[in-house]
């Protein structure tokens, strides 16, 4: 599937975080302008994103997890501790921190708030991206995406709290899903303004530049 995006949409060579490996995971973390789009396998039956792609009925592709970047993490914490919201996973290191919220706290899909340092960097997306923006990335980004849950009213008021910022300040389209249960991602729009308009389909989400 990593393939497919890549040739549909252009992308540049993707970076293999061998860190995901802790979730039973492989990954193909591809940039996108000033942002990134990864895809994630899992490796064993009992991982969270296998659970997810059955729960899903769709073993293909589901859209699962959207990180947000924050300039002051401690504040965010703070947020996220006073309106209730556990933390199933969390990683302090010198140039970036990643804070994982359950799902049943924050419904549609698994959000992480991230910190970088400098913010142009991203640890995640591998060396290249370590201690700066590479002077050669190119333009451009992820611009939105769409989420389908059991009821838009409720989760678009809990994203609003969770993430102090309206979601549709964020880019974020919420709406009802077809089939009760299966919240995620359904539509994630990219802007790649050296490439040619593509839209693909895989699984259960629509990419579309």
């Amino acid at each position: 599937m990593a393939d497919r995006l890549q040739q549909a949409f252009a992308l540049p060579d993707p970076f293999a975080d061998p860190g995901v490996a802790e979730f039973g995971l492989v990954n193909a973390v591809f940039p996108v302008g000033d942002c990134f789009l990864e895809v994630v396998s899992p490796t064993r039956p009992d991982a969270p994103a296998a659970r997810y792609l059955a729960r899903r009925g769709n073993p293909e592709a589901a859209g699962y997890m959207a990180i947000f970047q924050v300039d002051d993490l401690p504040a965010a914490r703070r947020r996220i501790t006073s309106l209730g919201v556990r933390v199933v996973w969390q990683a302090d290191l010198s140039d970036i921190a990643g804070t994982h919220l359950h799902p049943a706290d924050v419904p549609g899909a698994i959000v992480s708030i991230d910190w970088a340092d400098p913010p142009e960097s991203w640890h995640w997306a591998g060396p290249r991206w370590r201690g700066g923006r590479p002077h050669d990335a190119e333009k451009g980004g992820l611009t939105g995406f769409v989420l389908a849950v059991d009821d838009p009213a409720a989760v678009e008021k809990r994203w609003a709290e969770v993430l102090d910022t309206p979601p549709a300040d964020l880019g974020i389209d919420i709406v009802r899903t077809s089939v009760a249960g299966t919240d995620g991602i359904v539509a994630i729009r990219l802007d790649r303004p050296d490439s040619p308009p593509a839209e693909v389909a895989v699984g259960t989400v629509r990419l579309r530049n």
